[in-house]
């Protein structure tokens, strides 16, 4: 069916939008995808860890508990809509918050634990080294790296723990286009690199890639046809050598088009292979757009390959998951990394249960109740911020 012969309960799918995308708005796109459930459990589970990781950052690095009100002047404690200290009172398994005023916080020892888990130094050069092989110009913005140096399980201090103790790998620059900023550059030899994509490791057939379509989702024959057609398509890999000039122009052929969709789709497959949770904020992605040589929408991409990414827009954000990393929820290899930001997020989650004064076992059902509907409330809270 054409995009204006469905009626509102029959949605466009992603292949209809993508040869409509002029009739399409960006919010239409997103709201026409296939909500994948699990996905978004994920999602909101982890919001309040999103909400809370520059407050976690700071407390890590500080040896003593931090003032409450110098804290809320070195960062913005925009945390809750009742204030910063409602906040940080509904997780007192991770935040030690302790008398006299003016009240000091500090990290509980177990939430402590969990933070100092993170990859090696060695480890860290190598996701590095993967990261700027992806470039066009082998170089990436510093400012980039830092958006997701937690997503790619870098150390905080990584410019001088992993950058400058591997300067046969890594060089920094300033940046000729933007003063006061920096470019790291990629100086190993590429005649010696040889890094797979994790996509060949588990290819059906060349040229394709795993497909796990959400539940419920409807695959018309009509699609089935163009999907089997783009698995078929050849492009050219992650860290293959592309010709820059390739996409300057605006003016492309219908199959270099297509072609270059599909690189896209193999760099941003590659980029999450790396991150620890294999997932990513879309617009932290997004930074890298240009450096990688990827000439089209990267929402769009997401968008119209369900098969291969989840997209959720929970918590005001846009965030991507490769589905083949997930089964029923969790991490079909999980690491280090990942085990201690699930954990770190269960006791988030516990919020205040089982910490109460009550004094019978109807007290303590009631506490529950009350603790219950205030998670809720709170989550929803913590989606407008």
């Amino acid at each position: 069916l054409h995009a204006a012969q469905r009626t509102a309960a029959e949605p466009p799918t992603p292949m209809t939008l993508l040869h409509a995308r002029g009739k399409t708005t960006a919010a239409q796109h997103v709201a026409a995808r296939h909500l994948d459930h699990t996905f978004e459990k994920l999602v909101a589970s982890s919001l309040p860890l999103v909400a809370a990781s520059p407050l976690l950052d700071a407390l890590r690095a500080s040896p003593e508990p931090l003032a409450l009100p110098d804290l809320a002047r070195r960062l913005p404690l925009r945390l809750h809509r009742r204030g910063p200290l409602h906040f940080l009172r509904l997780f007192p398994r991770v935040f030690d918050l302790r008398p006299p005023l003016p009240l000091s916080l500090s990290l509980t020892a177990p939430a402590a634990s969990l933070l100092a888990v993170a990859s090696s130094p060695d480890a860290a050069a190598r996701t590095l080294h993967r990261l700027l092989a992806m470039s066009t110009s082998r170089s990436v913005p510093l400012r980039a790296v830092f958006r997701v140096w937690r997503e790619l399980a870098l150390p905080d201090d990584f410019e001088d723990s992993v950058v400058a103790q591997h300067p046969h790998l890594f060089r920094l620059a300033p940046n000729p286009a933007e003063p006061r900023t920096h470019v790291l550059h990629l100086v190993a030899d590429p005649a010696k690199e040889e890094f797979t994509p994790a996509v060949d490791k588990k290819r059906p057939e060349k040229y394709a890639f795993r497909l796990q379509f959400p539940p419920g989702f409807r695959l018309a024959k009509e699609y089935r046809k163009k999907v089997k057609e783009w698995q078929l398509l050849p492009y050219v890999g992650p860290y293959e050598v592309v010709d820059q000039k390739v996409g300057a122009s605006k003016r492309v052929s219908k199959m270099a088009r297509r072609k270059m969709e599909k690189r896209a789709v193999g760099i941003a497959h590659e980029f999450l292979s790396l991150t620890v949770e294999k997932m990513v904020e879309v617009e932290k992605f997004s930074q890298f757009r240009k450096w990688f040589g990827i000439d089209v929408n990267v929402r769009d991409v997401f968008l119209d390959h369900p098969g291969i990414f989840y997209l959720s827009a929970k918590g005001k954000r846009h965030t991507v998951f490769l589905r083949e990393a997930y089964d029923r929820g969790k991490l079909v290899e999980p690491n280090d990394v990942s085990e201690a930001r699930r954990k770190l997020v269960e006791l988030m989650l516990l919020r205040r249960h089982g910490l109460g004064n009550a004094n019978s076992n109807a007290n303590m059902s009631s506490s529950a109740n009350a603790d219950a509907k205030e998670s809720d409330d709170d989550l929803q809270e913590l989606e407008l911020y």
